[in-house]
Order: C-alpha cells, then sequence, then structure tokens
C-alpha cells in the first residue's frame, strides 16, 4: 500500500533520524517498522512565526518495496536526414524548441548570436573587469541565453503554458540535482547551470541537430507574405521554410529590424527599477526570527514584496539570496543590472530587482512617435541615463537606500558585490518621477512589512529595465505571425515568458506548431 500524507517537522526534529518515518507512523497509526520508505514529493519552509516548520508532500509505501523506475527518459531519435526547423536563439525557448523537434522527427538548425559557455566566460570576466562590452557575447546572450548566468530559479506561475514537471524532468535528465523536482522553490545555480546547458547542445548534436554559435541573423527574406531566407552577419544566405524566433527580450536589433520591414510588432507594459542589496544576515534575521547566523538547515532566505503605490504595483524581482549583482548591458554606452545566485546561495549579499509597472498606453505618452518601439525607447534612455551618471563604465549609480528615500546624496556607500564597482549619483532626482516617487513609497511600505529591511545598510543600484520584453511580437493561434508564413515568434523575446520554464514550456509549444503541415 502507498499513501499521499502531508507531514511538518520542526527545525530541531529535522535533525533527528528517521523523523519523517516517525510521524508517517504516528499519522497512520501504523508501527513504523511496517514503513519501507517516505519518499519525499515536496518541500518547503513556512517561517511566517517564531517556530519554522519544513512542510512535506510525502509519499509512504508500507508493506510494500518502492518500484524500480527508469531514469527520466525522452524519446529523442536521429534526425540527421530529417525535415528542417531553423531556430534563432539558444536560450531556454531556443534550447528546448530545439530539444522537442528531435522528439517529433524534425531536425533543429539553431543559430546564436553569442559564443558557447566556455569561451562566452571571457566576455563576461571583460565586462566585469574591464568594462567592455561585446555586443553578441554577454549575460544576455550566448549559449544558454540569459539563464545560463542569471542564477537559474525555475519558480513559475505559468500552469497553464504546457507540463512544468516535464520541464523540470529533463532538467534532470541533463544534469540538475532532483532535488528541484521537490524543492517549493527550486533553484539550479549559476555554478552549476553551464554544465547541464552543453549537456542539452551534446544530445541535440548527437541525434542529427546543428548549433552555429556567432552566428548573427542581420535580415529576413520574404515573398508574397512568406519568410524563406535568413541572410547571416557575414553575407551568407540561408533557405527556411519554418523559423521559431527565440531571440530573448534584449535583442533590440531584431524589433528594429521587424519594425523596419513594416512587419506588424506591438508596445507591451513591463517594469523598470533598481536592485536593492542588502547583507544576506539582515534578511535571514528578518525572515527566520533569529539575531544570530541563521540554522544550517536553512537556506539563505528569500522575500516576495508587492505594494500599490498610485496605481502601479511596485514588487520584488528575481530576488537572488546569497547572490551576486552583475552587469547585463548588451551594448555600449548602457548601464543594466541584473542578479544571479550559485547553487549554495552562500555570497554575504542579498539582492533582489524592486520595480514599478509601467502602462505603455497611459505612462510614456512623449514617446508615442516610437509606435511600438515606444517602451524600448524609454528603456533604453534610462540604460543610459545610468550610463552617465555611474561615470560612463560599467561602474553603477548607487546610493543608499534610506538617503535615496530621504532625497539626499549618499557620502559613502555600502560593500556591494557588483565586480564593476559602484558610484554614488543622486538617484531619487535622477529617476522619472513615474518610477523614483512609486520606489520610494515602495521601500517604506516594504520597511513595514519587514521589520529591519529599510536600512542604510542597503544600496540601491541603478538601473533594473530588463524585466521582460517592452515589445510583443504578435502570433495567431497556431503561434504563426499574423502577417509572415513560417515565422513563429517565441519565448521572452515575443513577449510569452518571464523566466526560464516559462520559457522552456512556449519553446516545446513553438515547435509542435511550427512542424504541422511540413
Amino acid at each position: 500500500m502507498v499513501r499521499k500524507i502531508q507531514l511538518r517537522t520542526t527545525l530541531l526534529e529535522a535533525s533527528v533520524e528517521d523523523i519523517l518515518k516517525k510521524k508517517a507512523a504516528k499519522y497512520l497509526g501504523i508501527p513504523m517498522e511496517n514503513i519501507t520508505v517516505v519518499k519525499v514529493l515536496r518541500k518547503s519552509i513556512d517561517a511566517r512565526k517564531s517556530t519554522i516548520y519544513f512542510n512535506y508532500k510525502v509519499e509512504v509505501y508500507i508493506n510494500q518495496a518502492v518500484p524500480d523506475t527508469p531514469n527520466y527518459t525522452f524519446d529523442y531519435k536521429d534526425v540527421s536526414k530529417a525535415k528542417k526547423i531553423h531556430i534563432i536563439g539558444f536560450g531556454p525557448a531556443g534550447m528546448y524548441a530545439a530539444l522537442r523537434c528531435i522528439e517529433l522527427g524534425y531536425r533543429p538548425i539553431v543559430l546564436e548570436r553569442g559564443k558557447n559557455v566556455r569561451d562566452r566566460r571571457r566576455d563576461l570576466k571583460a565586462i566585469n573587469r574591464d568594462h567592455i562590452v561585446n555586443e553578441d557575447s554577454n549575460y544576455c546572450f550566448g549559449e544558454g541565453g540569459a539563464g545560463t548566468y542569471s542564477d537559474g530559479k525555475l519558480y513559475t506561475r505559468s500552469l497553464k503554458r504546457g507540463d512544468v514537471r516535464r520541464i523540470f524532468e529533463n532538467l534532470v535528465y541533463h544534469g540538475a540535482t532532483e532535488q528541484i523536482l521537490i524543492d517549493a522553490h527550486p533553484h539550479i545555480g549559476t555554478n552549476k547551470l553551464p554544465k547541464l546547458v552543453e549537456n542539452v547542445r551534446e544530445t541535440i548534436i548527437k541525434f542529427g541537430g546543428e548549433i552555429h554559435f556567432e552566428t548573427r541573423v542581420v535580415d529576413f527574406m520574404i515573398t508574397d507574405h512568406k519568410l524563406n531566407g535568413l541572410r547571416l552577419k557575414d553575407g551568407t544566405e540561408m533557405a527556411v521554410d519554418r523559423v521559431i524566433l527565440a531571440t530573448g527580450h534584449s535583442a533590440r536589433d531584431i524589433y528594429y529590424l521587424l519594425n523596419d520591414k513594416k512587419i506588424a510588432l506591438q508596445a507591451k507594459s513591463f517594469a523598470m527599477g533598481v536592485r536593492v542589496e542588502h547583507p544576506q544576515h539582515i534578511i535571514d534575521s528578518i525572515q527566520y526570527h533569529c539575531s544570530g547566523d541563521r540554522n544550517p538547515l536553512l537556506p539563505a532566505a528569500t522575500y516576495s514584496l508587492v505594494e500599490q503605490v498610485k496605481d502601479r504595483g511596485v514588487y520584488s524581482f528575481c530576488m537572488c539570496p546569497g547572490g551576486f549583482i552583475v552587469p547585463a548591458a548588451t551594448a555600449p554606452g548602457e548601464v543594466v543590472v541584473n542578479g544571479m545566485s550559485p547553487s549554495k546561495r552562500n555570497n554575504l549579499f542579498a539582492n533582489s530587482g524592486i520595480v514599478v509597472e509601467i502602462d505603455v498606453d497611459v505612462d510614456i505618452h512623449k514617446y508615442e512617435r516610437f509606435g511600438p518601439l515606444k517602451g524600448l525607447e524609454y528603456q533604453k534612455n534610462l540604460e543610459r541615463l545610468a550610463f552617465t551618471s555611474g561615470g560612463r563604465s560599467q561602474a553603477a549609480p548607487a546610493q543608499r537606500l534610506t538617503d535615496f528615500v530621504e532625497g539626499k546624496l549618499s557620502a559613502d556607500l555600502n560593500p556591494t558585490s557588483y565586480q564593476p564597482g559602484l558610484t554614488s549619483a543622486p538617484l531619487h532626482s535622477l529617476l522619472p518621477k513615474l518610477i523614483g516617487s512609486r520606489l520610494r513609497s515602495g521601500f517604506l511600505a516594504f520597511g513595514e512589512k519587514m521589520k529591519g529591511y529599510y536600512t542604510e545598510e542597503a544600496n540601491i543600484v541603478g538601473v533594473e529595465s530588463r524585466t521582460s520584453s517592452p515589445v510583443n511580437i504578435p502570433r495567431k493561434d497556431n503561434l504563426e505571425h499574423p502577417e509572415i508564413q513560417g515565422l513563429f515568434p517565441c519565448g521572452e523575446g515575443g513577449g510569452y515568458a518571464g523566466g526560464i520554464v516559462s520559457a522552456a514550456m512556449d519553446g516545446e509549444r513553438c515547435a509542435e506548431a511550427a512542424v504541422v503541415g511540413l
């Protein structure tokens, strides 16, 4: 017999040998020796009160062996001679589109503007140390996309878009720990993602797909509203039949190309703000109600905050406990910040984007002349402002949190994880009122919700501007562009995803759509 039940333990109980088996026996009213094994299906932490609990969803095997289950398998087949599907971009959407094509019996041809993960590291080092931005190889572009070096958080609310469990099992198949199948807020870690991404690449090549790095698409060749060719940066032209466009939310050249060719685009609401960085011990003390070091059984504490200010949401985004702030610019002359965490989340700092919703139909009227690209231009202006106020390098403008709210320049700044360095700047006056005034109110409200959060020991760092695409590439019910036959906008770049998992699910859906009738 197998029973599914819910169990909970305190921190003290969690270190007791066989505690789950003992609790399961008591809950079910059976002798402990009748329980073969307790298999954890889900684990979460409840730290709302001073007594912290681990909550478990478990399967209890009673007088029954756990069945031998095969490792997660996927029906990959040799597609080296199959019909081709071209995929532009090798982030999560492009990767999973390629894998799904192989399962469906089609040959993916992936074109990625950036470098493979190994070579990409040199360009990340250059932006951190020398402030040199490579427009094709950075924290956003390259093998695995932004997700490779941006933490690997796998939490998603997109439960209706596809099979979340399948995505997770595929990550395990390619090298992720099975813990991601159990944790309520699963996370892989920046240090482990590159190897996983390499494993995905090896699978695609092994079964007959192709991946071309440092291959940038610069033009679409269209005849009678049918996409029939791609032109590459080196002048090469490539015949195509079906193209999955999975270039990510920072591939601005693609938006400009589509707009110049009068291909339908739509402005899309998005969010912008800053990244706030606290010493991790402050967040631990607030969330775990402790005055010293957190219990070693507990991970670095996280938080999720939201407040309505003047009819706009102000909220935390991409919270990275025990993590780093990184430079995410994709072109010279701009400063963009993002966050990431290693798998152990053991850095001294916690950081999170704190952003304000921007309604493109209401909030940025003076950008109307840019049509569907008005949100993009608003984004760019703020990123240029950050570059200038940071000292015209990848050093980022920053301010102590309390100084920002009180409207005064910081005489000095707190230590930071941001390698290019910080420059004290009056972000309270530099940020547009639309964003700055709401952030100030939001921070005060967050300080009431989390006593100790509003502190001079925290820095705010500008700007957090790439939360999502400010442009939507429309598509029909069959996921094809309404005007261009053979073009399938996909993932975050199309405006159809908001993270690794939702992008991966959309990649699979686009692959399934693209092969119809081929």
